[in-house]
């Protein structure tokens, strides 16, 4: 179904269903010998939704090689970007809070489990941004899988399109500190006005030092839905029916980077390609993974004083 100004989901549903989707991904790295993340919380998770597709892939009970020649291939092509998109993401965490940051964001945080499974610095706080259904069910399946925090886990249980920012603030949030933000796997859902929205939020949020994370897929100008449909409807046979080209936004959109300098960031920008050859894993080529994104420019950068 495509997607409307006043759609809403859980995880089984519409964008939320692409959380668990990343969550099986992660709980498939993590056991993964070459131990790029560990989320030992993942595979639970995806268990606690229920999406039985989900499972039976996490679980290496679908064959693959039964769905298309080459399909085994490129799902560990996936499963190698989401691991290693996990851990730029959780080293760019480390990496602020060593620098004394001890406020951190997460925005659209899903099945994201960070407040739990890093190891933060004594009096960091992270706050968790996201639909109030989503919020709720993972506080819930954490809580009964006895899982503690290893920060001071703040939600904020509040959909993006809202007054989030005062809600945030309302939660305990302090723009006067330093905050490292995480817009993972979000810019493609929003239509380009609410990412340009979304930046200037943080930046009007952000004291100086603070820092930020996110991603810039350059194709998506030119993304072709029809492709994205062909893709998706290679596993319905298989009981996930999700037309990931309604999900998407398209069009013309500022480069992530760009806008943020402008803005007054100092912005890193580091390939697709980079991030694999920095981890010494085989990069697959863009037909091999037959993604309809493209490439992906990872971004990170602080604000300056």
């Amino acid at each position: 179904m495509a997607r409307t100004d006043d759609d809403t989901w859980d995880l089984a549903s519409s964008v939320g269903s692409t959380a668990t989707m990343i969550a099986a991904g992660r709980a498939m790295a993590t056991r993964d010998p070459r131990g790029l993340i560990d989320d030992p919380l993942a595979a639970p998770l995806v268990r606690a939704v229920g999406v039985d597709f989900f499972t039976r892939l996490m679980d290496g009970e679908l064959d693959l090689a039964a769905v298309e020649e080459g399909a085994a291939d490129r799902m560990q092509a996936m499963v190698d970007g989401v691991a290693l998109r996990t851990k730029f993401f959780d080293d760019y965490f480390l990496a602020a809070t060593a620098t004394g940051v001890r406020q951190a964001v997460i925005l659209a945080a899903g099945l994201d489990a960070r407040a739990y499974r890093l190891a933060w610095p004594a009096g960091t706080t992270v706050y968790e941004i996201d639909q109030p259904a989503v919020i709720e069910f993972k506080t819930r399946t954490l809580a009964d899988l006895g899982a503690e925090p290893t920060a001071t886990r703040r939600t904020v249980a509040i959909d993006l399109r809202e007054d989030w920012p005062a809600a945030l603030r309302a939660a305990g949030f302090d723009p006067e500190e330093p905050t490292a933000w995480v817009a993972e796997g979000l810019l493609i859902y929003l239509p380009p006005e609410a990412q340009d929205r979304l930046f200037d939020n943080i930046t009007a949020l952000s004291a100086p030092g603070s820092t930020i994370a996110t991603e810039y897929v350059p194709g998506l100008k030119d993304f072709d839905p029809e492709k994205a449909r062909a893709a998706s409807e290679r596993f319905r046979e298989h009981g996930f029916d999700l037309d990931m080209g309604d999900l998407i936004f398209t069009g013309e959109r500022h480069h992530g980077a760009e806008y943020l300098r402008e803005h007054g960031w100092t912005m890193n920008e580091l390939s697709r390609a980079e991030l694999f050859a920095r981890h010494d894993i085989p990069l697959p080529s863009l037909e091999d993974t037959d993604d309809p994104l493209g490439e992906i420019i990872y971004l990170d950068g602080t604000l300056s004083a």
